[in-house]
């Protein structure tokens, strides 16, 4: 290469910086991607899923499974890189993301033979007549994963694994804020020696996002907010590609009075402020009924002022730095908020010019107000009071969003059918925020908080296409709804409405006269 035509690739390139949020400082750099490399991404990766389909479960099984080791020996370092890029503390980053993620890692290796193999399905009386059908699970081809910020790690290795365990190839673009844990991710499957082009990892902004649904992969996974949501699934839409989208969340947490009100004020303030409330699963409205409200209150207040918050490398701290100056100033437009409807901030609520915001309990919310019905996404803890059950529900119900939602009582019973009237993807009983962490299980929202789903057996199928396979065993008989129409056929057809369309073989017998001379009549 002439030294112009270098100079001219040179100046062509640019490279996305990683800023630790905590005190602006480099983490490192990636090179971003452009419009074509993105194209040509998706085209090896189509290429290499030609091959990689053919591969067998039980060599992607220990190619996973090389990847989940290789993860073990590099916990503490891979801990730290999201802990420098996101702002997280370490032990979130390992507890929060890297543990769960090994769980989902270790169940899918072992189960996606299983999840995926074919299934015979019932078809009533037509297996009477030597008819089967089976429905067969067959690979996408290119998956593309757009993956968020808030957690680098587990959410975009999460879906990468139960890809290719499908037997899908993919085009990973991890967000523009933590570009290196995405880079991470492809030199740990580098490392477990999944076959070239099976997984690319695309670096850069929006531009980069859009070029990859351009690309048209055979789908998108996509997980953010809701106006990227919305454009995503318009620009997919062009191409028909399908889309899986989690979006963002409103989250209830719904306590009643015979709760244990030491352990649920520890959920609440777990839930609200781990991951510096920058969570989809956060606790972002708290309902406590009447009767303990007050004393709820001074619960959160003692135990959120007991918080440490600091750099999050170092494991004395319990909130590290908010991801960025932008997602610090919803926050602290939304607490203003609160101040101007007539809430109280009880603890909190103000902050310097970093990108660290205090955890913050404010009483005396409603539903009415702004920043109850606007995704946060940061430290804060709204609390409303309710009388009765109904009001809980309705308290709940009443946002745009529905990802998951909290009920806690002594009363399983009541918690379970609470738990059911609550529009949301998840709800749980006596458990909070952590059951993205359980792989087994499927994870995705209603309403504004998207569709699809990722995790389980109901997110593995997100990753495949169903194809039903029919045979007829008795291919040597015409079917009886075959052209030769007449006045008898058309009697038969009416007998058949009355009694084989019931699915009753005892009603139907009285058919087979008549379906025999059909059959004669047709082998004339």
């Amino acid at each position: 290469m002439s030294a112009m035509a270098k100079t001219v690739v040179e100046k062509a390139e640019q490279f996305l910086d990683s800023h630790n949020p905590a005190d602006g400082s480099v983490v490192g750099s990636a090179r971003v991607s452009s419009r074509d490399e993105v194209f040509k991404a998706v085209a090896d990766a189509r290429e290499a899923h030609d091959l990689w389909r053919r591969i067998s479960f039980s060599e992607r099984r220990r190619i996973v499974m090389r990847a989940r080791q290789a993860i073990i020996q590099e916990t503490e370092e891979i801990a730290r890189l999201i802990s420098k890029e996101m702002g997280k503390p370490v032990a979130e980053a390992i507890s929060m993301e890297i543990a769960p993620v090994l769980d989902l890692m270790q169940y899918f290796a072992k189960n996606s033979k299983k999840l995926l193999k074919p299934k015979r399905r019932g078809i009533g009386l037509l297996a009477l007549f030597g008819r089967s059908s089976t429905i067969v699970n067959k690979p996408l081809g290119v998956i593309g994963i757009i993956s968020p910020w808030n957690f680098p790690f587990s959410i975009p290795l999460g879906e990468v694994v139960m890809a290719i365990m499908a037997g899908n190839s993919v085009v990973l673009k991890p967000s523009e804020l933590t570009p290196l844990t995405g880079l991470k991710i492809a030199e740990i499957f580098e490392t477990a020696q999944l076959p070239k082009n099976v997984l690319h990892v695309v670096s850069g902004g929006g531009d980069v996002g859009a070029a990859l649904v351009d690309a048209r992969p055979d789908k998108v996974m996509f997980t953010g907010s809701v106006a990227t949501g919305r454009k995503i699934a318009a620009k997919a839409g062009e191409n028909l590609t399908p889309v899986v989208l989690e979006l963002g969340s409103k989250d209830p947490m719904v306590v009643f009075k015979d709760a244990d009100l030491d352990k649920a004020s520890s959920a609440a303030v777990w839930g609200a402020f781990s991951n510096a409330g920058q969570a989809c699963a956060s606790v972002e409205r708290l309902f406590v009924e009447e009767d303990v409200y007050e004393r709820f209150l001074e619960l959160l207040v003692e135990k959120t002022d007991a918080l440490k918050l600091g750099v999050g490398t170092d494991p004395e701290n319990d909130l590290g730095a908010m991801s960025s100056a932008r997602q610090k100033e919803i926050v602290e437009g939304h607490v203003a908020a609160f101040r101007e409807s007539g809430a109280e901030i009880l603890t909190g609520g103000e902050s310097d010019d970093s990108n660290f915001y205090p955890p913050t309990v404010i009483s005396g919310a409603d539903n009415s107000m702004v920043p109850m019905r606007e995704e946060t996404f940061g430290p804060t803890l709204p609390v409303a009071s309710f009388e009765t059950e109904d009001e809980a529900v309705d308290l709940a119900n009443d946002t745009e969003f529905g990802l998951t939602a909290s009920v806690w009582t002594k009363d399983i019973k009541r918690g379970r059918r609470v738990a059911e009237k609550i529009v949301a993807g998840t709800v749980m009983v006596n458990e909070v925020v952590y059951t993205h962490g359980i792989g087994q299980t499927p994870w995705g929202g209603f309403k504004n908080s998207g569709f699809g789903r990722t995790h389980g057996v109901e997110g593995l199928m997100e990753m495949v296409a169903t194809q039903h396979i029919h045979v007829n065993r008795f291919y040597f008989l015409p079917d009886i709804w075959w052209f030769g129409y007449s006045e008898s056929a058309l009697e038969s057809f009416k007998e058949m409405t009355r009694t084989y369309s019931t699915g009753s073989l005892l009603r139907t017998i009285p058919f087979m006269p008549r379906m025999l001379k059909r059959l004669r009549e047709l082998m004339k």
